[in-house]
């Protein structure tokens, strides 16, 4: 099955309105048709609609999508909190799970984190120290940096490695291997989607092993 057809067939399995599919690709991807993307975005979009409930293994679902966090910034903890999953942070990667470690960290009520851009503010940086703290996660951009490295991805993928037991300088070969790209390509957070996702994958392995 291609990238594609899979898209589609997790598009009806969550009961997408076409308005909301089309934001979901944009926010994901900054394009809004699939026909459009690269393979690596159609991997990120297939990622997201993944987190969101969709289930390649069964039949499209009679009752809708599933309910998740809305807001202006729900798409950065969701994203955030995917992260800190994907580091072997975390067992339960759903957005209950989400909105009980802010309010325990923060004491902030979850419609107020969502669409408070102070309260929003506390919550991000609750999740960001708690993985600098857990996974040694470097945040800190700097200005000489190249454009991949700045990107929230490059450095969460770099974490990943070191918690594999890998060399933060074997990531240029691990992204070639997952993507098929250079590491310079990947100047987007997007194009980060599908190395996070593997490296989250085999974490999750070592651990359960």
């Amino acid at each position: 099955m291609t990238a594609i057809a899979a898209i589609h067939i997790a598009r009806k399995q969550l009961g997408m309105q076409d308005d909301d599919y089309r934001a979901m690709l944009e926010r994901v991807t900054g394009k809004r048709s699939s026909a459009k993307m690269t393979h690596a975005e159609r991997l990120a979009v297939l990622a997201e609609m993944e987190r969101l409930g969709f289930d390649g293994s069964r039949k499209p679902a009679s009752n809708g999508p599933r309910k998740r966090l809305e807001g202006k910034y729900a798409g950065k903890l969701q994203a955030l909190w995917i992260a800190a999953w994907n580091l072997g942070l975390i067992r339960d990667r759903t957005d209950a799970a989400l909105v009980s470690f802010v309010k325990r960290q923060t004491g902030i009520d979850h419609v107020r984190f969502v669409r408070d851009g102070d309260d929003a503010a506390k919550a991000i940086e609750a999740l960001k120290g708690w993985m600098v703290r857990e996974a040694a996660v470097d945040w800190v951009k700097r200005s000489n940096q190249p454009l991949w490295k700045q990107t929230s991805g490059s450095r969460i993928a770099t974490a990943q490695l070191i918690r594999l037991g890998r060399a933060y300088t074997d990531l240029g070969a691990v992204v070639q291997d997952i993507t098929g790209r250079n590491k310079w390509e990947l100047t987007r957070e997007a194009d980060w989607v599908p190395v996070m996702n593997e490296l989250g994958r085999r974490i999750r392995e070592k651990s359960d092993g």
